[in-house]
């Protein structure tokens, strides 16, 4: 079933570096086929939107650097669907530029906005709540998807729900958290209120870009005139003029935030094996293979890379085109590509992204 109401946004942008060196800024997650198939994120993500809406009213929100990938790897995608954006300006902007011009085309439409980059492993459970959110986007209130919780995760934010989140119920979020310390992840996961922010957005366009405007004049402002230029020959022209003007700020700091904090907030918790593909560790656990106490994971679409582990324990190897062999080592990470090699402790994963950070300190932007 797809509505001629709902349109959805796929922000498709940042260069996931924690998952460096596979992850790049030129080539970033969303682009590989790290889904256990050879279908890239980007692709699964519109294989799973497909039943929601038409690809003329589905919208990628893309970097200069990638608008090609893009159109390459969704060919049914209306040339005219890819957003590019000439800088990175965080999630707000992306976001409000594609409500912006879902505005102009369909007025009154609801729009719903999902990352490129995550794994869903039940599309028809996550089908059923996306449409439950969308009756509350339709009754007016600003709408998320949190994800029930399964493990006391200090790597993703929280939605502080008012009663505990029962299956298909609109309730209110009173609150976004920051990600918990493990032992304040632990509490949240014992009361039964909190949901894992994933981000999974849903309301009317109208109503989004009336809270923009209302709370950040200086976001809204420069879109609005951007999207009054979209889809004439002004467009490009007024884009690269004023898109550099926008801050950059993320849109739960912007909108959702303070939004929930006057009551307009409203989620459905959902349960649908959903993933962020984060880190190596996220990476190992759901798409790995056994082999003699490593996990492997293939990046390269089912080509079979080769892996000798002896006498490993706890071991996840993220092998290229060559042959990686580990002997007597425990708990590590390995990744091989064909000019740079990761090696670090399993309980470093999340720090992954400091190493891009130095590598463009000294000056190697082509290595991140």
């Amino acid at each position: 079933m797809t509505s001629t109401e709902l349109h959805v946004v796929v922000p498709a942008g940042g260069s996931g570096t924690r998952l460096w060196p596979v992850s790049r800024a030129g080539n970033p997650k969303f682009l590989h086929p790290l889904t256990g198939t050879d279908r890239s994120l980007l692709q699964a993500t519109y294989d799973r939107l497909a039943p929601l809406c038409t690809p003329e009213r589905l919208l990628v929100v893309t970097g200069t650097a990638h608008a090609a990938s893009v159109a390459r790897q969704l060919p049914d995608l209306p040339d005219r669907n890819i957003l590019v954006e000439p800088l990175a300006r965080d999630s707000c902007a992306a976001i409000a530029l594609a409500a912006a011009v879902i505005d102009k085309r369909s007025p009154g439409a609801v729009m719903a906005s999902f990352a490129a980059d995550h794994l869903i492993a039940d599309p028809a459970a996550f089908a059923d709540v996306v449409w439950r959110a969308v009756a509350g986007a339709r009754d007016g209130a600003l709408m998320t998807i949190g994800i029930t919780p399964t493990r006391p995760e200090t790597g993703y934010g929280y939605l502080r729900c008012s009663e505990p989140p029962r299956a298909s119920a609109i309730q209110n979020v009173l609150e976004f958290k920051e990600k918990p310390s493990a032992d304040v992840a632990a509490e949240y996961l014992k009361s039964g209120r909190y949901l894992w922010n994933a981000s999974m957005f849903l309301w009317r366009t109208e109503v989004f870009l009336a809270e923009l405007a209302a709370r950040r004049p200086d976001v809204y402002e420069p879109i609005r005139l951007i999207a009054q230029a979209w889809d004439t020959d002004r467009q490009s022209d007024v884009l690269a003029e004023i898109w550099p003007e926008i801050p950059k700020v993320a849109v739960e700091y912007a909108v959702m935030e303070p939004a929930a904090e006057d009551g307009r907030v409203g989620t459905v918790p959902g349960d649908f094996g959903w993933s962020d593909i984060g880190d190596f560790e996220t990476l190992g656990e759901l798409l790995g293979r056994d082999e003699s106490g490593s996990r492997v994971v293939d990046v390269r679409g089912g080509t079979g890379a080769e892996v000798l582990a002896v006498d490993c324990e706890g071991v996840i190897v993220v092998p290229s085109d060559r042959l990686v062999a580990t002997l007597g080592v425990t708990d590590l990470i390995v990744v091989d590509t064909a000019d740079a090699v990761l090696v670090c402790r399993r309980d470093r994963a999340q720090d992954i992204k400091k190493l891009t950070e130095i590598l463009r300190e000294r000056g190697h932007d082509g290595l991140v």
